[in-house]
């Protein structure tokens, strides 16, 4: 069962998110040869303040 696990800064749409767990599904089960449905995507969303670029964070950033 492959699983991946996904770190993005908050603010992306529940419509974003779940594409993005389609697509990431699709391509692990694409490359490993393996069915879709044994497939987990983990996502974990960040504070702005929680993510750094460069040694700034991204809120500061304005990203």
């Amino acid at each position: 069962m492959p699983i991946a696990m996904l770190h993005i800064i908050e603010g992306r749409s529940d419509e974003q998110k779940e594409r993005l767990i389609n697509e990431v599904s699709d391509a692990i089960a694409r490359s490993l040869d393996a069915p879709k449905e044994s497939v987990r995507v983990l996502i974990t969303e960040m504070p702005k303040q929680h993510f750094g670029i460069g040694g700034v964070s991204a809120k500061k950033l304005g990203r």
